[in-house]
């Protein structure tokens, strides 16, 4: 069973991709302006961006991220 990790705008992307490994595959299929994330650039600096950080570089609002992340873990986890 995976790690559940409690996202907010702040959590770190490294973070919740250490905890969710198949995430990104999840997320650009939802959309593509996530494939960034398999972005050997985008890799690098990973470590140090949030899911503020995100909604920026994507358009969305951090909150409605936030809530993309949840569903996708909770439809994996039924």
């Amino acid at each position: 069973m995976e790690a559940k990790i409690n996202v907010t705008e702040e959590t770190r992307l490294a973070d919740i991709l250490a905890a969710y490994p198949w995430l990104p595959d999840a997320l650009i299929r939802l959309d593509d302006r996530f494939k960034a994330v398999k972005s050997p650039l985008v890799q690098a600096l990973i470590r140090r961006a949030t899911v503020t950080d995100a909604a920026k570089r994507t358009g969305y609002a951090a909150e409605d991220i936030i809530k993309m992340l949840n569903d996708l873990v909770a439809l994996r986890e039924e």
